[in-house]
């Protein structure tokens, strides 16, 4: 084993490893398949490597992940526009790139931090969730896709959730790996490690059985629309009148329900073009049958910003300015270059602000809870805020760029997680899908199919009380991971002080 990783063999394997960890996340969900690309990872940094190899295999393993996990990139460059392919190709590559960069900082990380005994499965974890932090918070607005944590949402290390969130979990699940590791790697070390491996999974598998949150009222109604309309239809002035009366057809219907929730920008028009004619007369009939309406359409400011918005219709009325911007969606990054390259390919996008941070929750059938618009379901700090004034989440999404990628089943994992980190019920209309219903517990108990017209009805509980993770955040992980990173680097610098 030892001359395999050291040969080029490691090279390819650690590629194929990155690719296997793919398969961990929705839609194909094969969990496992995170220890087997992470074990491979691990030992393939156990020999002998200089900083160079290390950073080469680091870049290998985050190519074979994010060139195989968010390749759909392509798919939201050519959906709908003819414009070639050699450009999105190239934008695809230089894309999965970038992202590829962070693994191959932790590896020069880990082996620059390594101290060649037991205490490196520790660095190793602390290591790697700390560079999946910057990545998934600070790097261009955050992109926190493909966490480890998320590819863990059905195995026993899901009862971790409510406590650590998802830092944490994937802080436990690297190293449940690198223990597994070290028991291949260092035949003397075998039995400590599988006894920490199984000690980490029975715990997990105890804490499932708590109940965090508690019931707070009566059930409530709830329907879910997708509307399916095709991303190169839904901006077409000619479609507008058409786009309208779907979505009030679709929710006619539901008239009985408490709440109806349309998904992101279900409204394709701006409020002020729309108030007097289509939104009075919606909110009536809420008013009349004893419902509330939520939906989402683009809002000008009185100063002229552009704001991606949700609006409550009915029994209850209010405005949620989308807060965490979308790069290369909602505004651009790496100007001027981000913006001739978006041109050259005749993409068009918005120009939004953000809005308030202290935004007062949105109301419906008695209740507040807390909204999300499109990938702000990705934070876990966000989702958390004012949640214990708020009985349930809401998140209304557009992932028709993607088609029928793998994305959109990733981005409905990765709010699932928001779910049981809240203890809350999620409720969450998209487009053309994954639209769901999802319990406090993190899981699906009912969705609409996808790319299809459809509706989803059902009754959900209105929760009160906190998680562990509702209280505290991600603070206490984060904490803890820089404690033993400090820690490890003044022991370096005391050794080599003594020399």
């Amino acid at each position: 084993m030892i001359k395999l990783f050291k040969s080029i063999w490691g090279d390819v394997l650690v590629f194929i490893a990155g690719v296997l960890l793919t398969l961990s996340f929705a839609p194909f969900d094969i969990y496992l398949l995170a220890f087997v690309a992470l074990v491979t990872f691990k030992l393939s940094l156990s020999s002998d490597l200089s900083a160079k190899r290390a950073v080469l295999r680091g870049f290998l393993f985050g190519f074979g992940l994010f060139g195989s996990g968010v390749s759909w990139v392509f798919v939201s460059m050519v959906v709908g526009e003819q414009i070639g392919l050699f450009i999105p190709l190239l934008m695809t590559l230089f894309y999965c790139s970038f992202w590829a960069v962070f693994p191959a900082i932790f590896a020069y990380l880990f082996i620059k931090l390594r101290t060649d005994n037991y205490f490196d499965c520790l660095i190793f974890s602390c290591a790697w969730v700390f560079v999946e932090y910057i990545r998934g918070e600070w790097i261009l607005g955050g992109f926190p896709w493909l966490q480890i944590g998320y590819s863990q949402l059905d195995s026993y290390l899901a009862g971790y959730i409510a406590i650590f969130g998802v830092y944490g979990v994937g802080l436990i699940a690297t190293m449940i790996a690198a223990l597994a590791a070290e028991s291949l790697w260092r035949k003397n070390t075998h039995r400590k490690s599988i006894m920490g491996v199984i000690s980490l999974l029975a715990i997990g598998a105890i804490l499932q059985s708590i109940v965090w949150t508690d019931v707070s009222g009566d059930p409530i109604k709830v329907t879910l629309i997708q509307g399916n309309i095709a991303q190169k239809d839904k901006w077409q002035l000619e479609n507008r009148n058409t786009t309208l009366k779907q979505y009030y057809d679709d929710s006619v219907n539901h008239w009985e329900s408490d709440i109806i929730i349309w998904p992101e920008t279900a409204i394709p028009a701006y409020y002020s073009d729309v108030k007097d004619s289509y939104l009075i007369p919606l909110e009536a009939e809420a008013i009349a049958h004893n419902t509330t309406i939520i939906t989402s359409l683009p809002y000008k400011g009185e100063a002229g910003q552009l704001y991606n918005t949700v609006l409550a219709l009915g029994n209850s009325q209010g405005l949620y300015h989308k807060i965490h911007l979308l790069p290369f969606g909602e505004y651009l990054p790496w100007q001027p270059i981000s913006g001739y390259l978006l041109g050259l390919m005749n993409i068009r996008l918005g120009n939004f602000s953000s809005g308030d941070i202290n935004q007062p929750l949105l109301k419906a059938a008695g209740h507040q809870f807390v909204t999300s618009i499109c990938y702000e379901d990705a934070f876990g700090e966000q989702s958390i805020r004012s949640i214990g004034q708020a009985s349930f989440l809401v998140n209304v999404t557009n992932d028709a760029w993607f088609g029928r990628s793998i994305e959109p089943y990733q981005h409905m994992q990765i709010a699932r997680m928001r779910a049981l980190e809240s203890g809350r019920y999620l409720l969450r209309a998209t487009n053309t899908g994954v639209t769901a219903i999802v319990s406090e517990k993190g899981k699906i108990i009912h969705q609409a199919p996808i790319m299809q017209r459809a509706s989803v009805t059902a009754d959900i509980k209105p929760m009160s009380g906190l998680t562990p993770y509702a209280r505290a955040g991600d603070k206490p992980v984060i904490a803890f991971i820089l404690m033993v990173l400090f820690g490890v680097l003044l022991n370096k610098y005391y050794l080599i002080m003594r020399k």
